[in-house]
């Protein structure tokens, strides 16, 4: 995470403190608010969440340390979430003791030296990055219920949840694939609460959201003690999924090295949190997911083969929404169904004709989560009208009213040109890379041939 994301709150009554040090942590990106003394940093503090605090023990109006830390137990109890990095003139270790007992994340003596103190907030603010999204990955537990549906009746997608139906009460690791947005989460938690392990957790993580020593904290826990800023023992995500199912979604974006540690971990059951000495044991099941060829990624070297062999036990493809037009309209209404709160009355809008048109008409490059915002969006700009109108999508016109196929009337003929549409279409967005083109269609690379020879496409 740049530095520019964060701002910090810079408490000291040493001007000269705040000129140096301040226009540093400027230098470096990060945005500093500076206060001279308590009132205003109080001030401060009340107005901005600040994720990050550099606090002076020894503030005016008496200087005296017990006030310091009475004002750090004052900006915690505040905001339990942000880091307090406590820089005194005074180097006594009982103080020291003292802040870091109150919660200070860490404590620096005056004169700091420029190097250190950069390497203190820069994890201090990647601390808060990762409990953030520890929070966040736990409050989505919470969501299932209604938002786990699996709703469509096209052939590829009921083929792709029969294998998942099927596969669930076993043990074996899932490999889930598609192209983003096509619900792959979704149906990661449909295999979770058909199975055995129903009743345990589901702890969802996207490994692309966080950088290798981060991920590897979240995913494998520390104890106290470890790094800087290490106050207590961390359980990982693979021990919250102890007894349930650990979802690590965009696996294609894991680290060759932090590869190596899952693969072990999900080998023996055994791994180290980081600092530990002695090995934790868990038994979880492990769904995977990812939009990237892990295949020739493996050929390639950037995906350990033994990794890859090791989720691959069952492998469901979710197909792309254009892949299953027959589901437009029934997810339409269901998505509609579940924007009925935003609605003056209540009630769930519905579609008119031309909308239902539009709709159907439309490629859908971001899939199901393109379908879902476009249905919340229109449900809002219906206003109090009971039908969504076509002006209330937000397509072009082009897009909205794409011609009907041209090629004649007949079945085989509308079937032709269909067919000629769905691969330029492939062929444009895999950049006429025709490999990628025939596995996006489920074709070989043979037959793709064969069949632009016979369209005249070459």
């Amino acid at each position: 995470m740049s530095p520019s994301a964060h701002s910090l709150l810079l408490v000291d009554d040493d001007s000269a403190f705040r000129k140096v040090y301040g226009g540093l942590l400027r230098q470096s990106g990060y945005e500093v608010v500076e206060a001279a003394d308590r009132a205003a940093a109080r001030a401060a503090f009340e107005s901005r969440a600040f994720p990050l605090v550099l606090l002076d023990l020894m503030l005016p109006p008496d200087g005296s340390v017990s006030s310091g830390l009475e004002q750090l137990g004052a900006l915690l109890g505040a905001r339990p979430g942000c880091k307090v990095i406590v820089v005194s003139g005074v180097g006594d270790t009982r103080h020291s003791l003292e802040a870091i007992r109150l919660g200070a994340y860490d404590f620096l003596t005056k004169p700091v030296d420029p190097d250190v103190l950069l390497v203190v907030v820069q994890r201090a603010l990647a601390r808060v990055t990762l409990e953030r999204q520890v929070e966040s990955l736990r409050s989505s537990l919470a969501h299932v219920g209604a938002q786990t549906a699996m709703v469509g009746q096209s052939a590829p997608f009921l083929a792709a949840v029969s294998l998942a139906e099927r596969v669930a009460a076993s043990d074996l690791p899932v490999l889930v694939t598609g192209e983003n947005g096509t619900g792959k989460e979704l149906l990661a938690r449909t295999v979770h609460q058909r199975s055995r392990r129903h009743a345990g957790p589901f702890v969802p993580v996207n490994c692309g959201a966080l950088a290798e020593t981060l991920l590897e904290s979240a995913l494998f826990g520390h104890v106290k003690g470890s790094f800087t800023g290490a106050t207590r023992d961390h359980r990982g995500l693979f021990m919250e999924a102890d007894g349930g199912t650990l979802f690590l979604d965009e696996i294609g974006d894991m680290t060759p090295a932090l590869q190596v540690k899952v693969l072990r971990a999900l080998e023996t059951g055994d791994f180290l949190p980081v600092g530990a000495d002695a090995p934790v044991h868990v038994d979880v099941r492990l769904i995977s997911a990812t939009n990237k060829d892990l295949a020739r990624m493996q050929q390639e070297g950037s995906f350990r083969e033994d990794l890859f062999w090791r989720i691959k036990g069952v492998e469901v493809r979710l197909p792309a929404l254009r892949e299953r037009a027959l589901d437009v309209p029934v997810l339409a209404k269901h998505f509609l169904n579940q924007c009925a709160h935003l609605c003056p009355d209540g009630r769930a809008r519905l579609l008119s004709d031309g909308a239902a048109e539009a709709l159907g008409a439309h490629a859908w490059p971001g899939n199901l989560r393109e379908l879902r915002h476009e249905m919340q969006r229109a449900t809002v700009l219906a206003g109090e009208r009971r039908e969504i109108q076509p002006e209330d999508l937000s397509f072009t016109g082009a897009e909205r009213a794409r011609p009907a196929p041209p090629g004649g009337s007949t079945l085989a003929q509308k079937v032709e040109a269909l067919e000629r549409r769905e691969i330029e279409e492939a062929l444009r967005r895999f950049q006429h890379n025709r490999t990628h083109t025939a596995e996006a269609l489920g074709l070989s690379r043979q037959g793709l041939l064969k069949k632009l020879e016979r369209l005249g496409l070459t």
